[in-house]
């Protein structure tokens, strides 16, 4: 199958419409659509589950400087840093602020939209709710890796982020999952009552 044309359907985000402060953008992405073009067609994804990284943040992977794993985070808001986590795992993260301050979001979940057929093929799992619900799901689901690292995702390409028609309704927000500092601090955020959303029910109410 020849891959998918770009279209209209998907508007990439303008660079100017992303906050410029990290928390503003984890909450912002919330509704906004992941989307990734391969070789047998395009999959998408509806951002339901952020979490920031900001700056001063002992949990996050830009506290002690930039370094050649880690620089893309270091780059303007709106660029991915990908990164293998448990050396099993990649993970979709959006650099955030301004160049050379190292903060980002990490994408932990999505809806899964278009290319159901291919994220089911890639994943190896049926269950829909399932495809994409968690950082290491999602990033096999859209067959993320290294090779995205540092793509501009604010324009059409392999792998951008695109504005939605929807809006997400209620958003909660509550502790990030699966670290160990500064790990009382509210900085995951989440689309109410969406199935797809990751972690126990007892962080989603």
């Amino acid at each position: 199958m020849d891959p998918v044309s770009h279209s209209d359907k998907h508007r990439p985000l303008a660079r100017e419409e992303l906050p410029d402060d990290t928390a503003a953008l984890a909450r912002f992405l919330l509704g906004k659509l992941v989307v990734r073009d391969l070789p047998e067609g395009r999959v998408s994804g509806r951002i339901v589950e952020t979490e920031a990284y900001v700056v001063g943040d002992a949990a996050g992977h830009g506290f002690r400087g930039m370094t050649p794993r880690n620089r893309s985070l270091f780059l303007e808001a709106g660029h991915a840093y990908v990164y293998l986590a448990y050396g099993t795992s990649f993970m979709l993260n959006v650099s955030s602020e301004t160049p050379g301050v190292g903060t980002g979001v990490l994408i932990r979940a999505l809806e899964p939209l278009e290319g159901v057929a291919i994220m089911r093929l890639n994943r190896g799992v049926e269950r829909l709710r399932d495809l994409a619900r968690g950082p290491g799901r999602l990033a096999a689901a859209l067959r993320i890796d290294r090779s995205l690292d540092g793509t501009d995702l604010c324009r059409e390409g392999p792998l951008w982020l695109a504005q939605d028609e929807c809006e997400p309704g209620a958003i909660g927000q509550g502790i990030r999952i699966g670290i160990s500092k500064d790990a009382d601090r509210l900085l995951r955020f989440y689309v109410k009552e969406s199935p797809f959303v990751s972690g126990p029910a007892s962080l989603n109410r």
